[in-house]
């Protein structure tokens, strides 16, 4: 008798099979079996399946046999409990291992991997206890190999080999930081009173890149809006860390965080909520497969996108980033902004980088419906709000899969859709508050901090690496299975995954030489081009693919620049 359970979500399929609950010990107390009755207790990743024969006590349709087509057998596994998923112990992967775990988890043909081979992810890049260095290569490879795929599909044509240099990788982990605009390096993003602060019990990290979370924290300590940071500092001192945190994100709309320890985070509801497996891609409605538009009667150069369509609403880094790969690999992306919300001109230059830019309100009823006559003919719709933001708008995933049945939606949250965190605003920084990342650092760094940040955005990075890969997992599905399709990437989903690869012995990650400026940079890696902000020497996509362009045919230029409609 055999049991085949499939599942339709990978992130499922690897909850459970990290859970490790269908062991032959759990099968044994189930079914009152022995090891001998026990043929086969296997998982089959390529087909995201569960499979388990047991020989049956009886013969088949013979006297004493007591459910001849095994109708029933299936019933004492309705009771198997399966956990949130733990933190996965992955820290003997190399580059080549984080890629094939992530592409098989995301359900790709296994054959594709046979495209890429990644060499050198042992080598020190960034320094860090954290293996940074196989999160970018590994990542970025994941966005290559998710293009050349849906190249080889629309050209018929085995699917082309894809390169990316670790060390290009990991400088284009920091782009954000390592371009010079006519003439000037890129600023820092970070305010004057921001970071962390000692409180009465503790120590929290405060968010001001925007005006609003800045004058916001001031304001809730009682202090005016012109007050430096020492005096903040004495404010804070007079709460403690926890009440800060619930009052500034829950009860408020700001974006303060306790400094934990992993212990102390492993303990929170919301670290149990978040999936071992960091991208999240479920069918939210059923339609007939679209294939993607015929490369040979497309203008422009041979892309593994082109002619696909993205519309991205988002801010700050993760989700503007995987809209800017997909950009490098051909789609046409129109990033919209508001005009009430403050930009962040350091990040905007480079990951605006590939897009064409609109301003819509989407409190006005005219910009309103510009805004859902793009959905209804774009392909992607990329969206870097918390949950809930935009539905309360009237852009939920139901209303969007109305207004365009075969939509592809993707969500970038700080926590993901799951547990009491969900709908908490977050960043990079902040995430990494939170979750223990900072202390641990800081523990192997050995040099008395409290913390210590990565010295890259690591989280950012890899979230928008990771939601780019969901987008076109899930264009590849709709193209083969049809229907209508959900990613979600959250920065503590890129945590967990990051902390699942283990850290490097003591500080032996932090021996290598840090690229903090532009000037460090290798003159391979930087690409020259006219922008709207006059000359822009910034980091050009590390990744490659056999017999197709990869890069940016747009330059960054003024918000709200081009007009609301496809090409």
């Amino acid at each position: 008798m055999t049991f085949d359970v499939m599942f339709d979500q990978p992130a499922v399929y690897q909850r459970v099979k990290a859970a490790n609950v269908l062991t032959n010990e759990t099968i044994k107390t189930l079914y009152q079996v022995r090891d001998e009755d026990i043929l086969t207790n296997m998982y089959f990743d390529p087909a995201l399946a569960w499979k388990c024969t047991l020989r049956r006590p009886w013969a088949q349709g013979s006297v004493g046999e007591r459910d001849t087509l095994g109708t029933q057998q299936h019933a004492p596994l309705l009771d198997v409990f399966v956990p949130k998923a733990a933190v996965v112990d992955r820290s003997t992967f190399g580059a080549q291992d984080v890629l094939k775990d992530l592409w098989v988890g995301l359900g790709l043909p296994s054959s594709a991997l046979d495209s890429v081979s990644l060499s050198g992810s042992d080598a020190l890049v960034i320094p860090s206890s954290y293996k940074l260095g196989i999160l970018a290569q590994s990542a970025i490879a994941l966005t290559a190999l998710g293009a050349a795929q849906i190249y080889s599909l629309r050209s018929n044509k085995p699917v082309p080999r894809i390169q990316v240099p670790l060390e290009h990788a990991a400088v284009e982990f920091k782009s954000e930081r390592l371009y010079i605009l006519d003439g000037k390096p890129a600023p820092s993003p970070w305010g004057p009173i921001g970071g962390l602060h000692q409180t009465s019990d503790g120590y929290v990290r405060v968010h001001d890149s925007f005006p609003n979370h800045a004058n916001g924290i001031l304001e809730l300590m009682g202090l005016p809006l012109d007050s430096s940071r020492e005096r903040l500092a004495e404010k804070i001192t007079e709460w403690a860390s926890i009440d800060l945190e619930h009052v500034a994100t829950v009860e408020g709309k700001l974006t303060t965080y306790a400094l934990r320890s992993y212990r102390q985070w492993d303990s929170l509801p919301q670290s149990k909520a978040i999936a071992s497996f960091p991208i999240q891609v479920t069918q939210i409605s059923s339609a007939e497969p679209k294939p993607f538009p015929e490369l040979a009667q497309l203008s422009g150069g041979a892309k593994c996108l082109r002619g696909l369509r993205v519309l991205e609403m988002s801010r700050v880094i993760a989700a503007p980033l995987s809209g800017k790969t997909l950009a490098a690999h051909g789609a046409d992306v129109i990033w919209v902004t508001s005009p009430r919300l403050p930009d962040l001109p350091t990040m905007d230059r480079d990951f605006g980088r590939g897009k064409r830019t609109v301003q819509l309100d989407i409190n006005n009823a005219a910009d309103k419906e510009q805004l859902i006559n793009l959905i209804k003919t774009c392909d992607v719709f990329i969206q870097g709000f918390r949950p809930g933001s935009l539905a309360a708008k009237g852009l939920s995933p139901e209303e969007l899969v109305k207004l365009n049945p075969s939509i592809i939606i993707a969500n970038m949250s700080a926590f993901g859709p799951d547990g009491p965190w969900s709908g908490r605003r977050g960043y990079d920084s902040l995430v990494q508050t939170c979750s223990g990342m900072n202390i641990s650092e800081a523990e192997h760094a050995g040099q008395g901090e409290i913390a210590r940040p990565t010295p890259c955005q690591a989280l950012d990075h890899a979230g928008g690496y990771y939601l780019a890969s969901g987008i076109m997992t899930a264009l590849y599905r709709r193209a083969t299975q049809g229907g209508s399709w959900r990613v979600d990437v959250s920065l503590a989903g890129a945590m967990k995954y990051l902390r699942s690869l283990g850290q490097y012995p003591g500080s032996t990650g932090f021996q290598c030489k840090d690229l903090e400026k532009a000037s460090d940079v290798p003159a391979e890696y930087i690409e020259k081009r006219p922008t709207g902000f006059g000359m822009m020497e910034a980091i050009r996509h590390s990744a490659s693919v056999e017999g197709c362009e990869v890069g940016w045919e747009v330059m960054p230029k003024p918000l709200g620049s081009d007009t609301p409609q496809w090409l």
